[in-house]
C-alpha cells in the first residue's frame, strides 16, 4: 500500500504575493473550494496580522470549506498569533504556522541574535501557539542554507514543545537536490523526536529547481510538501502541485500517493490563471497548452500510431479531452489526414490529399498554427481545382494617400487572362480588375467577412451575394489576406452561374 503524501496548498498566501496577482475575498473563496474539490490537504488562506483583508479572507474561507485544515501564517510573534487564532475561529480543522529564520544569515543580519536565542524564541513561539490550537506547524525560514547540525537541534527542540509539523524550507531555491534530500535524511536521522512530528518541503524556484528538490526531499522521508497551483509565487515562484501530483502518479514505484483528484488539476489551474490574471505559460509541465500538444511530423506520426511512443501521462487524466495534434509547417500528411478525418472528412484519394497537403503548407507559412477551420476550408478549396475559373495571382497596391491598384490574373478552362484596375479600396480595385476579364453583367448584393478565429494571422473568411441573369449566387473564400478571399469570393460565385 502506498503512502500518503499531505498536500499543503499556498496558492492564496505565498502564490497570492506575487506583484499583480492579488485576489479580493469573494475570488479567494473561489479558489478554496477549487482546491477542496481537487483534495488538497490543507489549504494556508493568508497571513491574517498583515492587513484587514487577509484577516477577513482566512475568516471567510473558514467558513467556505468543510474538510481541509485551514492554516494561518505568523512570525514568531505572540500578537501575529493571536490575531491568525481569531481569523482561524469558523475552521472546522485549524493550523497556525509559526517559525523564524534559522540561517547564520539571518541570524546575523536580519534578527542581530544569536542561534542559542534563535532556538528560544522559536520554543516560546510554538508553545504559545499550542495553547490555541492542537496542530501546530514550525517553519525553519531559509533551512536551505541553514548549517545541518544547528537545524536538527531547532528541529528537536520545536517538536518537543509541541510542533506536529517541521517545515524545512528552501526560501531562496538555492539548493541542489542532492544536498536539499541529503538534508531531510539528515534531519530523519538524527533527530530523535522526528516520529512525533510530519516533515514538510517548501521550495523555491529561483534556480529552477524547485519540483527537484521537494521530490528529493518526498524520496529522503518528507511526508508533507507545500506547493502552489501553476508553481505560481515569491520571486521564481514555489513548487508546482500539478508537478509533484502527476511526477508520483507516473512513478508508481516510489509507493507515494496524494488524495489530489488529477482531473481536476486543469480546470484548477485555468481558474487560478484567469483569476490572477496570471497567464501559463505554453511549455508549462502538466498544464501548459503545448503540455499535450504535437507538432512536429515525426512526432505526430508516433503519436497517431501509438500515443505511448511521446506521451507519458494520458491527458484525460488531468482533466484535459485530449491530446492535441497542433498543425504547424512541420506536419506531415499523417497528421493532416488524421484532423480531416476527426473533422468527418476521410481523404482516401492519394492525389487529392497531397493537393490538400500542398494548400496546407502555403498556408501554414502563413500562419503560427493551422486550425481545424482552417484544414476544413482547404479541403473545400481543394475542390476549386476543377473550376473553369481560377485565379492564378493578384497583386495589390494600397495604402493611405494612395489610390488602390489590382492587377490579376486568371485561368479559365486553361487560357491565359490578365487586366488591372483602380478603385474606392483593394477589395473594389481587384473585383474591377475581375469584372474586365468576366464580361458579364454582376451585381454584388452581399459581402461579409469573418475571422475563423482570433489573431492577425488568421483566415479570414469571405462571403458573397451576386446577383447574374435574375438570379442570386453564393459563393466563399478564405485565405490569411482579405483582398485574396473576396477575389476567391467573387470567382465562387462566377463558377457556380457558369455551371447552372
Amino acid at each position: 500500500m502506498a503512502e500518503r503524501l499531505f498536500i499543503f496548498d499556498t496558492t492564496l498566501r505565498d502564490g497570492e504575493q506575487v506583484p499583480g496577482c492579488q485576489l479580493n475575498t469573494v475570488e479567494k473563496i473561489q479558489v478554496a473550494r477549487a482546491l477542496e474539490a481537487l483534495g488538497v490537504d490543507v489549504i494556508e488562506a493568508g497571513f491574517p496580522v498583515s492587513s484587514p483583508g487577509d484577516f477577513n479572507s482566512v475568516i471567510e474561507i473558514s467558513k467556505a470549506v468543510t474538510w481541509p485544515t485551514i492554516c494561518a501564517l505568523t512570525r514568531a510573534v505572540e500578537k501575529d498569533i493571536d490575531v491568525a487564532n481569531e481569523a482561524l475561529q469558523y475552521a472546522k480543522h485549524k493550523r497556525i504556522h509559526t517559525g523564524i529564520g534559522t540561517s547564520d544569515s539571518h541570524i546575523r543580519y536580519k534578527f542581530n541574535s544569536t542561534r542559542e536565542e534563535i532556538i528560544e524564541r522559536a520554543v516560546a513561539a510554538v508553545k504559545y501557539a499550542k495553547k490555541y490550537v492542537e496542530d501546530v506547524e514550525f517553519y525553519a525560514e531559509d533551512a536551505g542554507r541553514t548549517d545541518n547540525e544547528y537545524l536538527a537541534r531547532v528541529v528537536e527542540a520545536v517538536i518537543k514543545a509541541g510542533a506536529t509539523v517541521v517545515n524545512i524550507p528552501d526560501t531562496t531555491g538555492y539548493c541542489l537536490p542532492e544536498e536539499f534530500g541529503a538534508k531531510i535524511r539528515y534531519l530523519m536521522e538524527h533527530v530523535d523526536n522526528i516520529d512525533r512530528a510530519v516533515v514538510s518541503t517548501h521550495c523555491h524556484d529561483d534556480l529552477g529547481m524547485a519540483t527537484a528538490n521537494t521530490l528529493a526531499g518526498v524520496v529522503s522521508g518528507a511526508r508533507q510538501v507545500e506547493v502552489t497551483i501553476n508553481g505560481i509565487g515569491e520571486r521564481a515562484g514555489n513548487t508546482s502541485l500539478e508537478e509533484i501530483a502527476m511526477i508520483l502518479r507516473c512513478h508508481k514505484h516510489l509507493g507515494i500517493d496524494t488524495n489530489i483528484n488529477t482531473r481536476k488539476i486543469f480546470p484548477t489551474s485555468r481558474l487560478v490563471s484567469g483569476l490572477m490574471n496570471m497567464p501559463v505559460q505554453a511549455n508549462k509541465a502538466i498544464v501548459g497548452r503545448n503540455a499535450f500538444a504535437h507538432s512536429s511530423g515525426i512526432h505526430q506520426d508516433g503519436v497517431l500510431k501509438n500515443i505511448s511512443t511521446y506521451e507519458i501521462m494520458d491527458p484525460h487524466d488531468i482533466g484535459i479531452d485530449d491530446s492535441s495534434i497542433v498543425l504547424t509547417a512541420r506536419s506531415g500528411r499523417a497528421a493532416l489526414k488524421h484532423r480531416l478525418h476527426v473533422n468527418g472528412v476521410d481523404v482516401s484519394n492519394e492525389a487529392r490529399l497531397d493537393s490538400i497537403y500542398e494548400r496546407f503548407l502555403q498556408l501554414a507559412d502563413q500562419k503560427k498554427d493551422v486550425s481545424d477551420a482552417d484544414i476544413l476550408m482547404l479541403a473545400g478549396a481543394d475542390t476549386a481545382d476543377a473550376h473553369a475559373v481560377r485565379l492564378d495571382f493578384l497583386q495589390v497596391t494600397t495604402g493611405k494617400g494612395v489610390k488602390s491598384v489590382a492587377s490579376i490574373g486568371l485561368d479559365i478552362s486553361g487560357q491565359k487572362f490578365e487586366a488591372a484596375s483602380s478603385g474606392n479600396g483593394p477589395v473594389d480595385a481587384a473585383i474591377k480588375a475581375l469584372k474586365k476579364i468576366i464580361l458579364k453583367q454582376m451585381t454584388l448584393k452581399e459581402f461579409t467577412i469573418q475571422a475563423i478565429s482570433k489573431g492577425s494571422d488568421d483566415v479570414g473568411k469571405v462571403h458573397m451575394q451576386v446577383e447574374y441573369d435574375g438570379r442570386m449566387y453564393y459563393g466563399f473564400g478564405a485565405n490569411t489576406d482579405i483582398v485574396t478571399a473576396s477575389v476567391e469570393a467573387y470567382i465562387d460565385c462566377i463558377n457556380k452561374f457558369k455551371t447552372t
